[in-house]
């Protein structure tokens, strides 16, 4: 799924239900995505003054990733962005810190991103680190070397905070029809949910979509924590079903899970998933020979589709798994307990449809930022002059 020659500045702009966010940049989950390239660099100077812009990092367990936007018609316009798989919290459910490796391959990723703010500029922006960070006993120790090497000051988000900059980044794949939806989002070390209803309105701007959350919930687990409890390279259907039952023990905290189970039952509700384990299901679903953004991201899967695409991947020998164009090496031991954790959700809460969202915590971030400058506020009407000149 490499393709180093896409384009990084398509425009984001609303097409019916879906905001189409920048298709020249691939995401790359905290989980199990497939395994893209560093986004490429559009500029080595910075930019001319033409309105604002807007960079968001977010820097997980398995991935350090970058957006720098400008606010484009009702959305952005993409300029430059950067990912990479660092796996920060690699060994932290085991050790309780960040490890020395892990924190220098962070390091050479935090300053190719600097270096990409320095030639940009940006005139607002928000750094966030997650799950790693907040679970290691040294995170903040390190955040604090970031900041003295790097200049890059992060700063270490709550698990609600994260829910819903996910849901703020994801709101426009919401079907216009729906009552509800509930939104997961399988990271390397945590995993958020967010029951949506919208039987009291819907907000009209998509910055505001959190306040719909009736209930919410962060997983301590995620693709990462999953695999090294587990295993993720032999994977075995014994083994899946016990990834399963653990996933599903945590579930069953979710406050608010019978009601969200009976209005599945009575009203339309969809699962809509931001997670790289998602679109790569969906990529596998597609028979993709690369992984192509623009036909994953909104792409409706059945839950007979799902079904039959998890058993190819149970099925699937751990060396395929390395060479398969939607998978690839960096995240062939992530894929299945990834599925295991969508698979929990499914079970729990059982829909028709899922919505597959190659879009998250950036996108948000962006959409906050903007949001709160009123940068897409229309413009006043100018006044009418009185019949005296007033």
């Amino acid at each position: 799924m490499t393709d180093p020659n896409r384009s990084a500045a398509l425009s984001v702009a609303r097409t019916g239900t879906a905001l189409r966010t920048p298709s020249g940049l691939d995401r790359k989950d905290r989980g199990s995505a497939a395994p893209h390239g560093a986004e490429p660099r559009t500029s080595h100077a910075p930019r001319r003054a033409r309105g604002p812009l807007y960079a968001a990092l977010d820097l997980g367990t398995n991935n350090c990733r970058l957006l720098i936007a400008r606010p484009h018609d009702h959305g952005f316009r993409v300029l430059d962005g950067f990912t990479r798989i660092v796996r920060l919290g690699e060994g932290v459910s085991v050790t309780g810190r960040l490890g020395d490796a892990a924190m220098e391959r962070t390091m050479e990723a935090l300053k190719q991103c600097r270096n990409k703010l320095r030639d940009h500029q940006p005139t607002r922006m928000r750094l966030i680190a997650t799950e790693a960070c907040r679970a290691a006993e040294n995170g903040p120790d390190f955040l604090a070397r970031v900041k003295e090497e790097l200049g890059l000051e992060l700063e270490i988000v709550d698990r609600r905070t994260e829910a819903e900059l996910a849901v703020t980044g994801c709101a426009d794949l919401i079907e216009e029809t729906a009552q509800g939806a509930l939104m997961f989002d399988i990271g390397g070390g945590s995993s958020e949910l967010a029951w949506l209803d919208f039987r009291g309105g819907r907000p009209r701007s998509q910055g505001r979509m959190s306040a719909s959350i009736r209930s919410w919930q962060s997983l301590p687990v995620g693709v990462v924590s999953i695999a090294e409890r587990f295993g993720g390279v032999d994977v075995t259907p014994e083994v899946f079903e016990a990834m399963v039952a653990f996933v599903s023990e945590h579930l069953k905290q979710f406050r608010g899970r019978e009601k969200l189970r009976q209005m599945i039952g009575t009203h339309p509700v969809h699962l809509i998933g931001t997670s790289g384990t998602v679109t790569t299901l969906a990529g596998l679903h597609l028979g993709l020979e690369r992984y192509e953004r623009q036909k994953v991201d909104g792409l409706w899967l059945k839950s007979g589709e799902v079904d039959d695409i998890m058993r190819v991947l149970l099925a699937m020998p751990f060396d395929r798994r390395v060479t398969h164009p939607c998978i690839g090496r960096d995240r062939a031991d992530l894929v299945l307990p990834g599925c295991a954790i969508f698979e929990a959700i499914r079970r729990e809460w059982p829909t028709e449809r899922v919505r597959v969202a190659d879009r998250g915590l950036r996108e948000g971030i962006l959409i906050s930022l903007m949001d709160a400058d009123k940068v897409h506020k229309r413009p006043s009407r100018p006044k009418r002059r009185s019949a005296h000149g007033g």
